[in-house]
């Protein structure tokens, strides 16, 4: 079975500042996929932990998909994708793309988010605007794509 690793990133959850709604968001959409969740994290805006905890849930704990959520806006604690670019080895840019366009009809900020989607290894790492809503428009684009991604990083041969 796949297995898969939740982030949410926010220095306000992390300090017990109200709950996380976002982190539950991307576990539905695990679940939708048919995925084990290997763990989640909650942990605040700093790129060094980021960085660890993706490397953790993608080295150590094998995870074929790692998916952030929060950190990807244009404000100066915003810093999540510049951490998941530090650790991919190939950005899959089409991904990151879609999840934008999904969130243009949405809202008029569409072009601000920043999230990014990579891999490293055979894990699949993608960040999730930080909005519960948000994550359910975007989570339905790229939904139907992940399976088959999942798969060749896994060394299989669907076909196309």
């Amino acid at each position: 079975m796949t297995r898969a690793a939740i982030i949410t990133v926010s220095t306000s959850k992390a300090a017990g500042e109200g709950q996380d709604e976002s982190g539950p968001r991307l576990v539905a959409l695990v679940e939708q996929l048919g995925a084990e969740i290997a763990g989640r994290d909650l942990i605040r805006d700093d790129r060094a932990q980021i960085e660890q905890r993706l490397r953790h849930w993608a080295d150590v704990e094998r995870c074929a998909l790692v998916l952030t959520t929060g950190g990807t806006g244009l404000a100066p604690s915003d810093v999540t994708p510049e951490a998941t670019r530090a650790v991919i080895d190939r950005e899959v840019p089409g991904l990151a793309e879609a999840m934008r366009a999904a969130s243009r009809p949405f809202t008029p900020y569409w072009m601000l988010a920043r999230g990014v989607a990579g891999v490293r290894g055979a894990s699949l790492l993608i960040n999730f605007p930080g909005s519960p809503r948000s994550i359910e428009q975007t989570g339905e684009a790229i939904r139907d794509a992940l399976p088959h991604a999942l798969a060749l990083l896994a060394g299989d041969r669907p076909a196309h």
